[in-house]
């Protein structure tokens, strides 16, 4: 029970960011001015490389060691299981589209607008309520 408490505390600590960043970059994509610019640089840069990588890194790394302990002996006979690591691989992918953004707003070279980034910042809940429910009703 100590691993799924460590994965789920630093699941929600890497959600978190991936629920916050992209509201950052609304914001980034909004200012006009060079003090506001390098704000949201310093605080986009903080939170990625602070806290939603290490929370990435620890939250994959406690659920594979659920999943070596115990997991992989119900892996071929549940496909909420397949279903839900398809999610957190889409969601791998999300997190280096973060960075992709965070390295253009860094070199002043962002091409989106906030709307965009308002609908990006839809993107991880889905994933987030799909993966919640996968993995507690266990649908398949």
């Amino acid at each position: 029970m100590w691993l799924k408490a460590l994965h789920l505390i630093f699941m929600v600590t890497w959600f978190a960011g991936l629920f916050y960043l992209p509201r950052l970059f609304v914001y980034h994509a909004m200012s006009d001015d060079e003090t506001s610019n390098e704000r949201f640089k310093m605080m986009e840069r903080k939170l990625f490389f602070g806290i939603m990588t290490p929370s990435l890194i620890l939250t994959l790394g406690f659920g594979i060691w659920m999943l070596s302990d115990y997991a992989w002996a119900v892996f071929g006979q549940s496909g909420w299981l397949h279903a839900k690591l398809s999610l957190i691989a889409l969601l791998c992918v999300y997190h280096a589209m973060c960075a992709k953004w965070l390295i253009a707003f860094k070199h002043n070279q962002n091409t989106h607008g906030h709307v965009y980034f308002r609908w990006m910042n839809e993107l991880p809940v889905l994933l987030l309520v799909l993966i919640i429910i996968l993995t507690t009703v266990k649908p398949f």
